[in-house]
C-alpha cells in the first residue's frame, strides 16, 4: 500500500487531530499527518523568536505570519490529501485559508464542517472534493482509496 502525506487543517484548540491520526494507526492506514503548528504561542512568536523583537504588533504578527506560511507551504506541498476542518467552537479563518490553498494547489481536498456552516462554506465546499459532516467520514473517504 502506498503510504500517503495528508496535511490536516483547523482549528488548533482541541485533539481532532490526535483521534484522527490515532484510528487511522488503529485501522492500519499506510498515512503520515502533518499540519499547522499547533502550540499557539509558538505560532504566534516564532517571527521574535527568529528575527528578534519587533517594534510592535504590527510587524510582530507579520514576522509569524511570513514563518508559519512558508511552513504550511512547504508542508501542504508535500501533501497528498488535506483533511480542512471547520469546527463550531471557533472562528475559522485559518482553516479558509489553508482550505483555499489546497484549492489553489489543487491538492485532493475534504471538506469537514457541520450542518450550521453549509450555507456559509457553501463555495468552498462546493470547490472541495468531498464535503463530509465528521472526521470520522473524512478517514472513511481516505480508506476508500485503499480498497
Amino acid at each position: 500500500m502506498t503510504k500517503l502525506t495528508v496535511y490536516l487543517a483547523g482549528q488548533i484548540h482541541d485533539n481532532w487531530r490526535e483521534e484522527i491520526t490515532q484510528k487511522a494507526q488503529e485501522s492500519n492506514l499506510p498515512l503520515t499527518f502533518v499540519g499547522p503548528q499547533t502550540n499557539h504561542d509558538r505560532s504566534d512568536n516564532v517571527g521574535e523568536a527568529i528575527l528578534g523583537e519587533q517594534p510592535n504588533n504590527y510587524y510582530k504578527d507579520n514576522a509569524a505570519s511570513d514563518i508559519n506560511n512558508l511552513r504550511t507551504q512547504v508542508l501542504m506541498n508535500k501533501a497528498d490529501i488535506v483533511i480542512a476542518l471547520f469546527g463550531e467552537k471557533y472562528k475559522q479563518w485559518n482553516t479558509a485559508m489553508d482550505a483555499s490553498t489546497a484549492v489553489a494547489l489543487n491538492k485532493p481536498l475534504i471538506l469537514v464542517r457541520p450542518t450550521d456552516l453549509i450555507h456559509p462554506l457553501k463555495e468552498l465546499s462546493n470547490k472541495a472534493n468531498v464535503t463530509v459532516e465528521t472526521v470520522d467520514q473524512a478517514l472513511d473517504v481516505i480508506k476508500y482509496i485503499y480498497e
